[in-house]
């Protein structure tokens, strides 16, 4: 399963911001690493979440969703 980061990417276009700008704001500072995990769909921490979320004045369900179009594997 993975997680879906649209919410996110449609958010920044919104603001009128990049990607990049997660890790260049120093009130966010993620990781390029980090940044990429999210561009795979890959989890990351809650932290990384609520400063995204704290610094773009916005709520969880606003940048990630569940992609249930991936199966669990058995």
């Amino acid at each position: 399963m993975a997680v879906s980061y649209n919410g996110l990417w449609k958010l920044l276009i919104d603001k009128n911001m990049k990607k990049m700008d997660l890790v260049e704001n120093e009130n966010i500072g993620i990781s390029s690493s980090t940044l990429a995990k999210m561009s795979r769909g890959e989890t990351v921490s809650m932290s990384v979440l609520e400063k995204i979320c704290m610094e773009l004045d916005c709520d969880f369900g606003d940048i990630i969703s569940i992609d249930k179009s991936n199966k669990f594997d058995k």
